[in-house]
């Protein structure tokens, strides 16, 4: 817990830092910033990498309880240390759902006992998830909630959004949700477009997720929630989000690498691990994404991993599960495909998450709890799922070449992982 970072360029956009220089980390907090001479502790050279608060994943499956073969809160915390998270936010898509508060109990006490990041529940909207009745929201978040969702499953009766936005308020935490009109999907599998009509599977359009994102930005508006947006996949819905915070919306948004970097072309062999929902979507849709995210229409990077047993992603196209895993390559897509600055990059993985989600922050600041990630951000590196820490392997981005990686995750002033 305690430990001398030393020589690294140090940046906080949220405290306006940016300087080579030294942290002081004792007893898991930092406690002084600045040259640091003639210091008794263990010393992490950081001389060329980039010293950044740690980073925080807000849309992660963790598949515990329920789904063990596919990820435990246990194997999916040490992939999101490799990937550089320092804490994440878990789905409440389990089996049974987080919709009360003796699963969010155990997912804390389970994170606590045996995950190395920390892991941030969020509980479901409604009971099991089904849409029909609001879940036991006040009671989880006693016990460690910090956000709502229904996940995939969004919530297609208006008055109930409605009720949960206004609910939400009591407790200051946000709605989070999956926007697509399930009638306007029904039986889709990818984007609806090119490809769809070639492969003769059927499409998803992109009206399914802003047919929704428009009625929830009415309701958001009316009721005066917090609602953040999970994986913005089109142009349409880039635009309806920007035009939102322009009318002072308490609205955020989230995308995905995935969808970022890859388009419905990557489907053409029939990857399964190219099969997500929301689906890849056109060239156009990616560039309206990348806009977003540069003039800050979008507000964090989300991975959106989604383990599954590679059983069930050997099916044939059609009856294969939507989902991939991302966190650890979340990171390097980043720095490789968007070339932000290292201002931007931090804000989108670790400053604006931490705001959306209304956790205690953390930062480079005195007596804050040291969670750190270390970047080399010309780090040249090859993705290989075997050596995967996730407990699954559907990514599409096996063997993919990238530049910029976490070479050190430290949380609570111990290293956890180390990759120099």
């Amino acid at each position: 817990m305690d430990l001398l970072i030393k020589n690294g360029r140090v940046v906080d956009p949220e405290r306006k830092i940016d300087r080579i220089t030294d942290v002081v980390i004792r007893d898991g907090k930092i406690r002084s910033i600045g040259t640091a001479n003639d210091v008794e502790l263990p010393v992490f050279d950081a001389t060329g990498l980039v010293v950044a608060p740690g980073f925080f994943d807000i849309h992660v499956h963790l598949r515990e309880p329920g789904t063990e073969e596919a990820e435990t809160i246990r194997t999916g915390g040490n992939a999101a240390v490799a990937g550089g998270f320092t804490a994440v936010a878990a789905m409440p898509n389990t089996k049974p759902p987080n919709d009360n508060p003796s699963i969010t109990s155990y997912i804390v006490s389970e994170a606590r006992r045996s995950s190395p990041a920390r892991v941030f529940p969020i509980g479901a909207i409604t009971k099991e998830q089904k849409g029909e009745t609001l879940a036991e929201i006040g009671e989880m978040v006693q016990a460690g909630i910090t956000a709502i969702s229904d996940d995939g499953k969004p919530v297609m009766d208006g008055q109930l959004f409605r009720r949960a936005l206004e609910y939400a308020q009591m407790f200051d935490i946000p709605v989070i949700e999956h926007c697509e009109d399930l009638h306007l999907s029904k039986g889709g599998v990818m984007h609806e477009g090119v490809y769809s009509t070639r492969l003769g599977l059927k499409g998803i359009p992109g009206a399914a997720e802003e047919a929704m994102l428009s009625r929830d930005l009415i309701l958001a508006e009316m009721t005066g929630g917090r609602y953040h947006v999970a994986h913005l996949s089109t142009r349409g819905s880039v635009q309806m989000v920007r035009e939102a915070k322009a009318r002072g919306l308490q609205i955020s948004a989230e995308v995905t690498p995935h969808h970022f970097t890859l388009t419905d072309a990557a489907v053409a062999d029939y990857d399964t691990n190219a099969k997500m929902n929301p689906p890849l979507r056109s060239s156009d849709d990616l560039a309206a994404l990348i806009e977003g995210i540069e003039d800050g229409t979008i507000d964090a990077i989300a991975s959106d991993h989604a383990p599954h047993h590679m059983n069930l992603k050997m099916l044939e196209f059609d009856s294969a599960p939507f989902g991939i895993t991302g966190l650890e390559t979340s990171v390097g897509l980043a720095i490789t495909q968007l070339k932000l600055s290292m201002k931007r990059l931090i804000e989108m993985l670790s400053i604006n998450p931490q705001r959306i989600m209304r956790v205690k922050p953390w930062g480079l600041f005195e007596d804050s709890t040291a969670d750190l990630t270390i970047l080399n951000p010309k780090r040249k590196w090859t993705f290989d799922v075997k050596h995967s820490r996730s407990l699954s392997r559907n990514s599409p981005f096996h063997g993919w070449e990238m530049t910029g990686k976490a070479v050190a995750t430290i949380v609570g002033g111990k290293i956890v992982y180390e990759d120099r």
